[in-house]
């Protein structure tokens, strides 16, 4: 089969012959790949640098996709940490971490949408009790994951929701994906009183962030929940001490091993329903895998999807 293989950390995938993969376990089976996201956690495996990385080399990217199985039916799936991913003609399922798709399902659309929709739906599903009518600030919010918890947000009930981030062109296109406000990262103090903040960047920004909302927060014993997703801006954030002291501040992470894979489970069958119903505005532009290098040097802010 052909495949994107990755032979040395820093370097792209190269489009080239592979072995084709095989079911060992007995819960295992081989499908064929029909779409796979080129998500930033993709990118972070490929080089490395992702906390799940084992050093492994070669490697096959891709940590989940569309595929076609034995018996027909379309399957979303979630790969566990391997290195025969999803950027392939084939690979190996566990069908019990995935799930069965609508014959008519666009494999394009769901393989842009879930990984970049799953991180705020999981978080504010899963690891916080997030109520209707509560404010919500995402930083990073420019971004492919960023656009989806706006919307991801607003369709659990958020009353009031900001998007931050640097570009300030970029922020005024989030209003009609449902944000009420939209703030540069030096006037988060602006938004001070929010109850939820979904950090996508993480870094300096998360630090300055703290300081500032905490310092301008009208009442500092009302809770504020900070959901660390991703960290764009940077691995480390120097967050001071006393913002945990003074104000009722919560830092929580979302993320593979803060949330177990049956609750990811359960919750893959809503989102797909939301997406194949079109609820979501999911920006995907197809490349096919053969292109694979040319598709790791684009950014046109659209989710790459590779198609064998």
């Amino acid at each position: 089969m052909h495949a994107a293989v990755v032979h040395s950390f820093g370097t792209p995938p190269r489009y080239e012959q592979f072995s084709d993969p095989i079911a060992r376990g007995k819960n295992e089976v081989v499908v064929d790949v029909l779409a796979a996201g080129l998500h930033p956690r993709v990118r972070s495996q490929a080089d490395g640098s992702h906390y799940t990385s084992t050093g492994e080399l070669p490697l096959i990217p891709g940590i989940d996709g569309v595929v076609r199985g034995p018996d027909g039916r379309l399957r979303y799936t979630i790969l566990d940490e391997t290195s025969l991913g999803t950027l392939a003609e084939r690979t190996v399922i566990e069908p019990d971490r995935s799930i069965v798709l609508p014959k008519d399902v666009d494999p394009v659309i769901v393989a842009a949408a879930m990984n970049p929709a799953m991180s705020s739906w999981v978080a504010l599903r899963r690891r916080i009790d997030f109520k209707r009518g509560q404010s919500v600030l995402i930083l990073g919010a420019t971004g492919n994951a960023g656009r989806m918890a706006i919307q991801v947000a607003k369709k659990f009930g958020a009353a009031h929701v900001i998007g931050a981030g640097r570009n300030t062109a970029a922020l005024q296109a989030l209003r009609p994906l449902g944000a009420d406000e939209v703030l540069p990262l030096d006037q988060l103090a602006e938004a001070a009183n929010v109850d939820v903040v979904i950090d996508y960047l993480w870094g300096e920004p998360a630090a300055a962030g703290v300081v500032d909302m905490i310092t301008a927060r009208k009442e500092r014993s009302d809770p504020i929940t900070w959901i660390q997703i991703g960290s764009v801006a940077g691995p480390t954030s120097p967050i001071p001490s006393a913002a945990l002291r003074a104000a009722r501040l919560q830092i929580v992470g979302s993320g593979i091993g803060s949330v177990p894979g049956r609750d990811w489970l359960k919750e893959l069958p809503k989102l797909v329903h939301a997406i194949t119903k079109g609820e979501f505005d999911v920006r995907s532009k197809a490349m096919p895998l053969k292109d694979v290098e040319q598709a790791w040097c684009t950014n046109t802010g659209d989710r790459m999807v590779l198609v064998p």
